[in-house]
C-alpha cells in the first residue's frame, strides 16, 4: 500500500491514539533535547564565565540525552524511520514484501522489549546508589530507556498487527 493510498483511507480510533501517542513522545523528546541545550548551555557560563563549574549539569545531561535518545527510537519506529533495506522490499513480490515487514516489525519489536527489560533492571538496580554531583538515583538515566523500549514494542505490535491484517497503518 502506498503513501497516497493509505492516508485516504479513514484512521481507525487506535491509529489515531497511536498518533497522538507519538506526538506526545515526539514532543517529550524536543522538550529534552531543548533542557539538555540549556542545561549544557549554564554549564559553559558557569565554568568560563563565572568559573564555578556545578555537578549537576552531568548527570542531568546524561538523563536529558537518554529521553531524547529512547523518546526518538520509539517515535521513529511509528514513523517507520528506522533503518530498512527498501531497495530490496520494493523488488519484491507484494505477499512477500508483507511477510517481510511483519517479521521487520516482529524483530523491532523484540529490541524494543530488550530495551525495555535491560533498562528496567537498570534503573532498578541502580535506584538506591546516588547519583554523582545530583540529588538523582544512578538508576534514573535509564528509565526513558525501558520506557522508549516499552514504546518501540507498543509500536511495532501495532505495525505488526496492521500489516498482517493488511490495512497497513500508514
Amino acid at each position: 500500500m502506498t503513501e497516497a493510498t493509505s492516508s485516504a483511507l479513514p484512521r481507525t480510533p487506535l491509529q489515531q491514539a497511536m498518533d497522538r501517542l507519538a506526538s506526545a513522545t515526539i514532543a517529550i523528546a524536543a522538550a529534552a533535547l531543548l533542557a539538555l541545550v540549556l542545561v549544557q548551555g549554564w554549564q559553559v557560563i558557569a565554568r568560563y564565565v563565572l568559573n564555578d563549574s556545578p555537578s549537576w549539569t552531568e548527570p542531568l545531561t546524561l538523563l536529558l540525552l537518554s529521553t531524547t535518545m529512547a523518546m526518538g527510537a520509539a517515535a521513529g519506529v511509528h514513523e517507520r524511520r528506522h533503518f530498512a533495506f527498501a531497495l530490496l522490499a520494493e523488488a519484491l513480490p507484494a505477499s512477500v514484501n508483507r511477510v517481510l515487514q511483519a517479521v521487520s516489525q516482529l524483530i523491532i519489536a523484540l529490541i524494543g522489549a530488550a530495551a525495555a527489560w535491560w533498562g528496567f533492571m537498570l534503573f532498578v538496580d541502580g535506584l538506591h546508589i546516588p547519583a554523582a554531583g545530583a540529588d538523582l538515583p544512578q538508576g534514573a538515566s535509564y528509565l526513558p530507556l525501558a520506557i522508549g523500549g516499552a514504546l518501540m514494542v507498543l509500536f511495532a505490535l501495532h505495525q505488526f498487527i496492521a500489516t498482517t491484517r493488511g490495512s497497513g497503518t500508514r
